[in-house]
């Protein structure tokens, strides 16, 4: 039962790797050493917050039997790591998602206005 939390994350992330896989949206979109890049850069810029806000005496480890209890550093389980990579991961693929949603209606609308146009 110890680690049910992280095989969650672990099954949410690689449902995330599916949905970059099948549509293309991220990693897989063609520049993946970027794409890897800006993952990395994110989730390294939250466990510094994540240690900033330890430090402070702010944020605190929570304990559940969900958990494994394994810590990488005071106050930070190895959790928080895959969770912020699937927080990363999934603000990736969402952003490219929508971008590539709001071009498609984009040529739909020019396709429409420019067909209204020639009759």
């Amino acid at each position: 039962m110890g680690v049910l939390y992280l095989c969650a994350l672990l099954i949410s992330i690689g449902g995330m790797v599916t949905l970059d896989v099948r549509f293309r949206l991220f990693v897989f979109a063609g520049a993946p050493v970027r794409a890897v890049v800006v993952l990395v850069t994110g989730v390294v810029f939250f466990l510094v917050w994540d240690l900033f806000g330890i430090g402070l005496g702010v944020f605190f480890r929570g304990e559940t039997a969900f958990m494994t209890g394994l810590v990488i550093a005071p106050e930070l389980p190895v959790e928080e790591v895959f969770f912020l990579l699937l927080l990363c991961y999934l603000t990736m693929v969402l952003f490219c998602g929508a971008r590539r949603m709001l071009a498609a209606a984009g040529r739909r609308t020019r396709s429409r206005a420019g067909a209204g146009e020639g009759a």
